[in-house]
């Protein structure tokens, strides 16, 4: 059974900085592509940024490019996303997603599992 649960949620301020992080389990497929959404109040859900399973960010939002950066943990299933210059637009539910299968899919419904989601809160 795939699991994910992501960690990090926290309230900060504008300019902050706060990492979340994406641990994995009950995952078999060798390197694969996982990436982070969000889901602000009153806002469709976002695709923040992906990575592939040779460890490539292949896509990351413009309104996050420059600031937040993904780290993967080669050995483990476990994806970091590191947000740096907050902003109070960046406030939202943070989700992991996993791709069990080749590729890395655009849309959260072609990933394969999904985490719990985490509060991140920017004032």
């Amino acid at each position: 059974h795939v699991q994910l649960v992501e960690s990090g949620r926290g309230s900060v301020q504008a300019e902050g900085s706060l990492r979340l992080s994406c641990v994995g389990s009950g995952i078999t497929y060798r390197g694969p592509c996982m990436g982070w959404f969000r889901q602000a109040p009153g806002k469709e859900r976002e695709r923040v940024a992906t990575m592939d399973g040779y460890g490539q960010t292949v896509y990351t939002a413009p309104s996050v490019k420059g600031r937040f950066t993904l780290v993967k943990d080669k050995d483990k299933n476990v994806l970091y996303l590191q947000m740096n210059s907050l902003k109070v637009e960046d406030t939202a539910i943070y989700y992991c997603a996993v791709r069990l299968n080749s590729g890395c899919p655009v849309r959260w419904a072609d990933f394969t599992a999904w985490g719990q989601g985490t509060q991140v809160t920017v004032s």
